[in-house]
């Protein structure tokens, strides 16, 4: 069993591929990328979901909790240390807002490799052999120091701070569910296949 923990979106990125901000462009199911990244984490158990930086109003115009970046606009250590610090559990799990097919399964995935790691301050998702540090579960007690030390020190990228706090990494999980987008294009190309029909392959009884 994982332990109580909150789920934070991190929504402050300033989407230049993209060309508009990827918290509301619209998943190829309907939803905007924001909000599929919080209901996954609603699934998964989160007692709290709340989105760090952006849109205010387009926030909690969809119905989601709204904190502001500690650190707008420096990059998204920034966002982690403000949703660590937001959090009234240890245990907070943080996903990017570009994910269009994250479900409950990866949270809970993470959250569960934490609890069983109880000295790491941090368990990251795999994609292959790529780290995914916005795909993260980080447990306050252990991690919010050194990050807040590392970001006044100028540091920003949280790749590098993983080693720092004894990262549990967690392999085995379905590369789709990981996957983020950062273009039209990369939009298009999911729309292309939740289009496609479905082949069932059925096996010869004899």
């Amino acid at each position: 069993m994982s332990g109580p923990f909150e789920g934070a979106v991190l929504a402050g990125g300033a989407s230049r591929r993209m060309g508009t901000d990827k918290a509301f462009v619209t998943a190829p199911d309907g939803r905007a990328l924001v909000a599929v990244a919080a209901d996954a984490l609603v699934a998964s158990g989160a007692a709290r979901t709340f989105v760090v930086g952006g849109d205010r109003a387009g926030i909690e115009a969809l119905g989601l909790a709204w904190v502001p970046d500690r650190h707008p606009g420096e990059g998204p250590l920034g966002g982690i240390i403000t949703a660590l610090a937001a959090s009234a559990h240890d245990l907070v799990m943080v996903l990017a807002c570009d994910m269009p097919e994250v479900d409950g399964t990866v949270p809970a995935a993470l959250v569960q490799a934490l609890v069983e790691h109880p000295s790491a301050g941090v368990a990251v998702a795999l994609a292959g052999d790529r780290e995914q540090p916005l795909t993260s579960c980080w447990r306050r007690s252990v991690a919010l120091d050194p990050l807040e030390a590392a970001f006044a020190d100028g540091r920003r990228a949280p790749r590098h701070l993983l080693d720092e706090l004894a990262a549990v990494r967690v392999a085995g999980l379905a590369l789709d569910r990981l996957a983020d987008v950062d273009s039209p294009e990369d939009l298009r190309r999911y729309a292309e296949r939740s289009l496609r029909p479905h082949t069932i392959t059925r096996q010869d009884p004899h």
